[in-house]
């Protein structure tokens, strides 16, 4: 079974190829042609990237991660979302290697199968890396303003933490 797992990618690459050469298609061409693409789309969304890497690093650094947490821990206690699961819930719409650095810790100080640990595996499964995908994806077309964007994608993440909570508690108790 291992195998077949090992092989599966190379297989689709060859089954192209081989279709390709079927269709008459100039296969080279049209990879070199799809490589200039994706240098392009690299190029548009590096500054994005940059810009937001830095931002969630002067975040950490400078405390305001900490502060950001104190300042969201009441919430913790109306919405069910556990205050240890907190700075993973800040991280997670802004930083996909923070939210992942976070979660890591998270399992290693209470373990997958605690409360806290499940909570944090289903949020990292049931949200998104809201400012990440903006960045990503609106400048990759070059959109510039994101209008409802953000402020439904904040809502949509909200929305998965809380129910991330509420689902391990009503299928595995707290």
């Amino acid at each position: 079974m291992r195998f077949f797992g090992a092989a599966v990618l190379p297989l689709v690459i060859t089954l192209i190829v081989i279709f390709g050469i079927g269709k008459g298609v100039k296969i080279f061409d049209c990879f070199i042609e799809g490589a200039k693409e994706g240098l392009v789309t690299v190029k548009n969304i590096l500054p994005s990237i940059v810009g937001l890497v830095v931002a969630v690093s002067m975040l950490k650094a400078s405390g305001g991660l900490d502060i950001i947490v104190k300042f969201l821990s009441p919430l913790s206690g109306i919405t069910g979302i556990p205050e240890e699961i907190m700075p993973l819930a800040v991280l997670n719409p802004i930083s996909g290697g923070g939210a992942l650095s976070m979660y890591e810790l998270i399992l290693k100080e209470y373990g997958p199968d605690s409360y806290l640990g499940r909570v944090a595996s289903v949020m990292m499964g049931a949200t998104e890396t809201t400012f990440y995908a903006i960045a990503v994806y609106f400048g990759s077309v070059g959109i510039k303003k994101t209008r409802h964007t953000v402020f439904a994608g904040l809502i949509a993440d909200f929305t998965s933490f809380v129910a991330s909570a509420w689902t391990v508690k009503l299928f595995f108790g707290s």
